[in-house]
């Protein structure tokens, strides 16, 4: 019996600033489904679908997905085996969330993953504190299910920068917090935000601009003990 034909895929497997960006994008909201062919990337932000499609030349059609609570997402669905294959090659796999450990990324194009990631699983928050006067707090954090994968990250990020950042249980979840705070935070936003052209979450990144702008006028603070996190 002849073998059937080879597998074609639609993503072109090559890193590059774009495609990192994408890896770093599925990592935090994307799914393998367990028939090693199908992908899943879903998001309640339209235009982040839109951009994951771009960045990895997809021309699959957006759907709408409703969550248990009746909550609209916008969803991109594709079969390609050859890069289902190759995520896991890298360190995804099906059911990842609380199971996954890293992500082989080549290192010049990590802060584009980061930045990835960021988009889909992380947040910033900034504040004045009432206690102090003009004091200023703003962090940078990524959440995570796995703490074995947020312990591998904060191991990464200091590979590359000068930072120490902190890994803490979120009140009342399953899920682990990488936190960079104050000066660190201006380093770590500074690193994923590399120049103007890179592909980004603009609601994400115009308020870590906001931020960074209110420090570059000399108004930072202590690090605050009681922040709450928010995208």
């Amino acid at each position: 019996m002849r073998p059937g034909p080879k597998p074609k895929g639609q993503v072109m497997i090559k890193w590059s600033s774009d495609f990192a960006y994408a890896i770093g994008l599925f990592t935090a909201d994307g799914c393998l489904q367990k028939n090693g062919r199908h992908l899943d990337f879903t998001s309640a932000d339209r235009s982040q679908i839109e951009t994951f499609k771009r960045c990895l030349g997809l021309c699959t059609k957006i759907g709408i997905k409703y969550s248990s609570n009746g909550d609209p997402a916008f969803r991109v669905q594709f079969g390609d085996v050859l890069f289902h294959q190759y995520l896991q090659s890298i360190g995804l796999h099906p059911a990842k969330s609380k199971t996954i450990t890293h992500v082989n990324v080549p290192e010049r194009f990590f802060r584009d993953f980061l930045r990835g990631l960021f988009d889909g699983d992380g947040s910033s928050y900034d504040y004045y504190d009432s206690t102090y006067k003009n004091s200023f707090r703003f962090y940078v954090s990524y959440a995570s299910a796995s703490p074995t994968f947020a312990k591998w990250l904060q191991g990464k990020v200091r590979n590359f920068l000068p930072v120490t950042g902190y890994i803490s249980r979120t009140y009342k979840s399953d899920y682990y917090q990488l936190k960079f705070s104050k000066r660190d935070a201006q380093l770590v936003a500074k690193f994923m935000y590399w120049k103007p052209s890179v592909p980004y979450l603009r609601r994400k990144y115009l308020k870590i601009q906001r931020a960074r702008r209110i420090i570059k006028r000399g108004r930072s603070g202590e690090i605050g003990k009681h922040a709450t996190f928010r995208s």
